[in-house]
């Protein structure tokens, strides 16, 4: 989960080429309902993604990768702690892992129009892209001066008092903070927002002054938090503080996956359990993890390891972010120690991965255990295999540097990994999150 707290995992993009023509595989062939938003959601390591590498990688540095950035990722998480804080769209998958999100939206800004991937964070609040003159940006951003309904925010712009650390720029309001690795100066702005066939107008956004490191998602980020700046903060009226999405896997060839915006066309059936706000981390989405069963049997975990402490910040979180599901180190030993007794195969290790096979092996379901709601994951959800097919790993991990005031020492993190190919929906204003089987991919 979500790297730095609010990052669905921000995934190492690296930037391509766009210029040769749009490959007809990588479109978006899903229908609208009446009265519904819906945008496609792509991973980013998708072979249609902007931000696939380069060179190809060998699946064990890959899984090496994104476990590396999940790390990153974590102390984000981890930074969120202790400091206060003041319609359907398709989605992609995305492959080198940033400490941000892993699965990016279209975006376009402006007017006329200029068309971002941006990604997708459910775990931060304001937007951010990277505007003409940023130092450390990727070589595509968004021009401001072609867009005549763009403004900058003064320093005495309500919106001024709910980024972090705001300053002032001359008379222009501009704020700083950290996000994975990377630190960012961005200036507080307005301009018009289109999602799919929607466009709000006057969205409040960072617009990216200066960069460094190599954690900001490339062509921004899309905060899916519950803070006041977040998307389904500023567009309450039309959207209902209501999305749910399906993550595709990271091998889907397109935006196969899909973000939908309000109430309208969210699934009829579903099964939901509590959503809670934890004051330590306000823009986090908690949930009551009471248990985990490996095939039938129940596992036995120490009491209070799941328990959700409003005080402490302890509990379990969705996010978009991370790639594999980090668990408290007491559960996660004991669910990977059920798992190896129900396959009783010779174990190896690869990375973090401590629960890895060579050739074919049977695996259990795994199911959590939420307060009013089962989260069953099958085989394609619990193991991540090799693309030969002769190594596959359990894809959990337990969370890593366990210590004192840290997020990883309380924090468990439900991950993208275990969300592929299910519709999870966020209802805010019922406080309910659910989730059901969807094949998205």
């Amino acid at each position: 989960m979500a790297p730095s707290l609010p990052l669905l995992l921000l995934t190492l993009l690296l930037p391509i080429s766009t210029t040769a023509g749009p490959d007809p595989q990588c479109t978006w062939s899903g229908q609208d309902q009446p009265g519904t938003t819906t945008l496609p959601v792509m991973h980013v390591f998708s072979p249609c993604s902007p931000f696939r590498p380069r060179a190809s990688m060998s699946w064990e540095d890959t899984v090496l990768e994104m476990d590396s950035r999940d790390r990153a990722r974590l102390i984000y998480l981890s930074s969120q702690l202790l400091v206060p804080k003041k319609s359907i769209v398709p989605l992609a998958s995305g492959r080198r892992l940033l400490q941000s999100t892993t699965y990016i939206v279209r975006a376009r800004v402006g007017s006329p129009a200029q068309t971002m991937f941006v990604s997708m964070d459910t775990s931060n609040d304001a937007a951010w892209i990277p505007c003409s003159g940023c130092v450390g940006c990727s070589s595509t951003v968004f021009n401001p001066a072609r867009s005549p309904t763009f403004r900058s925010l003064s320093c005495r712009a309500a919106q001024c008092s709910q980024v972090p650390n705001p300053r002032c720029a001359g008379t222009k309001c501009a704020f700083n903070m950290t996000y994975g690795s990377s630190t960012f100066l961005a200036s507080l702005s307005q301009d018009s927002l289109a999602l799919a066939a929607d466009v709000v107008r006057g969205y409040t956004f960072g617009c990216l002054r200066h960069v460094t490191g190599s954690s900001v998602p490339p062509q921004g980020l899309l905060g899916m938090g519950r803070g006041p700046l977040s998307l389904m903060s500023q567009t309450q009226p039309l959207y209902k503080s209501t999305f749910s999405y399906c993550l595709p896997s990271y091998k889907s060839l397109n935006f196969s996956g899909s973000l939908k915006l309000g109430p309208a066309g969210q699934p009829v059936r579903m099964t939901y359990t509590p959503l809670f706000t934890n004051p330590r981390r306000p823009s986090l989405y908690y949930v009551n993890l009471i248990g985990v069963r490996v095939g039938r049997h129940p596992v036995d975990v120490p009491r209070g390891a799941l328990a959700f402490n409003p005080a402490t910040g302890a509990g379990t979180v969705i996010d978009s972010g991370i790639a594999f599901t980090r668990l408290v180190a007491p559960v996660y030993e004991a669910v990977r120690d059920a798992v190896r007794r129900r396959v009783r195969a010779p174990v190896s290790r690869l990375g973090g991965f401590d629960t890895c096979y060579v050739g074919k092996v049977v695996v259990p379901t795994v199911t959590f255990v939420f307060e009013g709601m089962n989260m069953t994951l099958g085989e394609e959800n619990v193991m991540i295999h090799s693309t030969s097919g002769s190594l596959s790993c359990l894809a959990m991990a337990a969370a890593p540097g366990a210590g004192v005031g840290t997020v990883d020492s309380v924090v468990n993190v439900i991950a993208t990994m275990q969300q592929q190919n299910h519709r999870v929906v966020f209802d805010v204003p019922n406080k309910r999150l659910g989730v059901s089987r969807e094949p998205c991919t």
